[in-house]
């Protein structure tokens, strides 16, 4: 859950509370998968050739890998629920986390 996404969430929000403040169907759905390739991320020499083309610091890449995504995406909702940028709306609205597994199809509620 990076900077720019809670940042993107906030204009949501914020359209939302002033368009359509009264629908009860909004939620932010958070959703990992199992065998996502940027659990790719945690492998040392694959990260460090990535950190070296210029791409995400080393620690950052390593923080971005998904291995658990039951795991990750809890993190991901706490973080949500927890963003200064969305505190004013986050009472009004549902975050939920949830895991798709590739191998069955299968959604399941990790976070309610």
């Amino acid at each position: 859950m990076t900077p720019a996404v809670i940042k993107d969430l906030a204009w949501i929000m914020h359209l939302h509370e002033n368009k359509t403040s009264d629908a009860d169907w909004f939620e932010i759905a958070v959703i990992h998968h199992t065998e996502c390739g940027s659990g790719l991320l945690a492998d040392d020499d694959l990260r460090a050739g990535y950190a070296a083309r210029g791409g995400w610091d080393e620690q950052t890449s390593l923080w971005m890998a998904v291995l658990e995504p039951s795991k990750t995406v809890q993190e991901d909702v706490a973080k949500l629920r927890s963003a200064p940028e969305l505190a004013p709306g986050i009472g009004n609205i549902t975050v939920g986390g949830y895991v798709y597994d590739l191998a069955t199809g299968e959604v399941t509620t990790v976070v309610q």
